[in-house]
């Protein structure tokens, strides 16, 4: 198989080729023929097509996705907003960081379903930089709200979640919109350029300065403070309430939840860049729905973890909380 890389290495080229059979031949199941994007254009990309049962699969399993994602996080914003005992500096960056997930459900999923299952961008390349730029723009509102729920100050939350939202924009929209992530990369592009293409590729600089400044820095700093919390409640057990314990082991599973999930994405996002952009197509799209499947998530863990969920999600669909007064039900049960 020809390849091209960008530092000849012979051990980096068997991998390269190795990742390449091993999910070529995963992705062989439920395909049929390679099929055009746009069969009335010579400039059309040619993609492989999942069968008509694959599809259907896979639509149902990426719909569920979003529904739970846009209905939990609905749920997550409508309670922290309603219940007045739950209007609390870390709740807000909570309902904030929501906000992000449930416009991952909205906004990013559905036109990366219709990418993944055809194979193909049909909104033209002004909607795929939009949709490329809003997608990095959510991922780092969410690592910088992590970032934030670790660090807060109780004066400060409101500040917060303007300084994380307004810094993930000029990050992201800066950055893509200036095309200072494919400096370098103008005749590679060209070369793989067709009607049906949607290419989200950083050059080995922005690789490596986009995982740090989106993801390893904010995860470093939160994982630090962690070790500092547990250490001051060893120290100070009791002082400190049962529910604030509890709350904290929460927000450390939410972090763990989106380095799990993450992680994967920008690692290969690093080292793509330096095999000459090999990795196989198939294995991005996995890690990106893996990174879209922590806005799914957040609001499973919250209902798991947090008594005041279960009780704010029966509240809202019996639609009491639509009765007088219904903003200072109780919904904090301490075990």
């Amino acid at each position: 198989m020809a390849k091209t890389t960008i530092n000849p290495n012979t051990d980096l080229c068997v991998s390269v080729e190795a990742l390449h059979h091993i999910f070529g031949s995963i992705m062989t199941f439920g395909l049929s023929q390679e099929q055009f994007c746009f069969p009335g254009s010579n400039a059309s990309c040619v993609t492989d097509q999942f069968n008509a049962g694959t599809k259907v699969a896979l639509y149902l399993l990426f719909v569920s996705c979003m529904l739970v994602t846009i209905l939990g996080n609905f749920i997550v914003m409508v309670s922290i907003a309603h219940f007045k005992q739950l209007h609390n500096p870390t709740n807000v960056l909570v309902l904030s960081l929501a906000l992000s997930d449930l416009l991952v459900g909205l906004a990013v999923m559905p036109f990366s379903t219709i990418r993944t299952i055809h194979g193909c961008w049909f909104y033209g390349d002004d909607f795929c930089m939009l949709h490329s730029s809003f997608d990095m723009f959510l991922t780092s509102v969410s690592i910088f709200h992590l970032m934030c729920i670790a660090e807060y100050h109780h004066v400060m939350a409101w500040i917060m979640v303007c300084a994380s939202w307004a810094l993930a924009a000029v990050f992201s929209y800066g950055l893509l919109y200036s095309k200072a992530n494919v400096v370098g990369l103008e005749e590679y592009l060209e070369s793989i350029k067709c009607l049906g293409s949607c290419n989200f590729l950083f050059n080995p600089l922005w690789s490596i300065l986009d995982g740090v400044i989106a993801f390893f820095f904010p995860c470093t700093v939160m994982h630090v403070r962690k070790i500092g919390d547990v250490g001051n409640c060893s120290n100070d057990r009791g002082l400190v309430k049962q529910s604030e314990h509890k709350a904290a082991k929460t927000l450390g599973i939410v972090l763990g939840a989106f380095i799990f999930c993450w992680m994967p994405f920008f690692i290969t996002s690093i080292i793509d860049a330096y095999i000459g952009f090999n990795t196989p197509a198939a294995l991005f799209d996995a890690f990106f729905w893996l990174g879209y499947f922590n806005s799914t998530l957040n609001p499973i863990i919250y209902a798991f973890f947090y008594t005041w969920f279960k009780k704010c999600f029966y509240l809202i669909v019996n639609l009491k909380i639509l009765n007088p007064h219904s903003s200072t039900i109780n919904v904090l049960t301490h075990s």
